[in-house]
């Protein structure tokens, strides 16, 4: 285990998540979760614009625009993003990490080897491939993928885990582990791991990994309102100060 000080709350952001823009998934609108932004006195939080078009994403970055928000530390990039979106999220909005999907799922359209260095994969299902985190900052790493291959894919748990020791974590995502499978939100397998919670003993999974699994940006993937998610923060690094 690493011997790294608790974790600090500051490391947990909330986070705009968009399933419900392509799924009927549970949990609150991308655009609710907007509105409590100021709500709640929220100045950064994490974006993943992951189920909307370009369209879709310029409505959603007008809207921030409108809010008090300072920082959108981490972005999850869909692969059809151009350079100019990564710059714009920069300038405006301090963003400091992002990550993608593996380039063998979700090949990228455009050249943006310019932030390679703060770009990061993420373990989504496919296994990382070692050659890929090379070309990038490192890895992303999703508790919640890990656990349910823990669970269900012990071969693949034990590659990654040798890569998570041995490459850079810049970043985090963290949603829950159910007590039994269900279907995927998109329907095309069961798991464990789901974007959504109903009871905060979900989280408790976390405290298996160690201390330096977590980056200085998690962020809380779930469906939940801004509200349920802060809940669920001070949860976390309640159970993880240890």
């Amino acid at each position: 285990r690493s011997k790294n000080m608790n974790l600090k709350k500051e490391q947990f952001l909330p986070a705009i998540t968009t399933l419900s823009a392509l799924f009927k998934v549970e949990g609150s609108f991308w655009r609710d979760k907007v509105k409590e932004i100021d709500e709640l006195n929220l100045e950064r939080v994490a974006l993943f614009p992951t189920c909307l078009d370009k369209n879709q994403r310029q409505e959603m970055y007008s809207l921030l625009e409108k809010t008090n928000l300072k920082e959108i530390s981490l972005v999850h990039l869909r692969s059809d993003m151009p350079l100019e979106e990564l710059e714009y999220l920069i300038k405006k909005f301090k963003t400091q990490v992002f990550n993608i999907h593996t380039e063998k799922q979700w090949p990228l359209a455009y050249d943006l080897s310019k932030y390679n260095k703060i770009i990061f994969v993420e373990n989504a299902g496919n296994e990382l491939q070692e050659e890929e985190i090379k070309n990038f900052g490192g890895i992303c790493l999703d508790s919640s993928h890990l656990e349910n291959d823990r669970i269900l894919y012990p071969q693949r748990f034990k590659n990654q885990e040798v890569l998570l020791f041995k490459y850079k974590i810049g970043c985090n995502h963290i949603a829950a582990i159910l007590k039994e499978k269900q279907l995927t939100e998109d329907g095309s397998k069961e798991s464990f791991d789901r974007h959504y919670f109903k009871d905060l003993s979900e989280f408790d999974y976390l405290k298996n990994y160690p201390k330096g699994f977590f980056s200085q940006f998690c962020a809380i993937e779930v469906e939940n309102s801004l509200r349920e998610q802060l809940r669920a923060i001070d949860y976390i690094t309640n159970i993880l100060s240890f």
